[in-house]
């Protein structure tokens, strides 16, 4: 079943969001499989965030 609600914070700044509350996240957490699970969480929301600001590029929309 989709999800219908609708969003009113934008999707790169809910990454931008998930990126900086994983780093905080892993500079408290010890060395160790969690801190870098924590980071490696964080890299993923940063390129997710890349990857859809680069396709929102007027430049990449499809010609009419």
């Amino acid at each position: 079943m989709q999800d219908t609600t609708k969003r009113t914070i934008p999707l790169s700044d809910r990454l931008a969001q998930l990126a900086t509350e994983a780093r905080r996240r892993a500079e408290i957490a010890p060395p160790g499989v969690q801190r870098e699970s924590l980071l490696k969480a964080a890299r993923l929301s940063e390129t997710a965030s890349h990857i859809h600001d680069w396709l929102s590029l007027p430049s990449l929309k499809a010609p009419r």
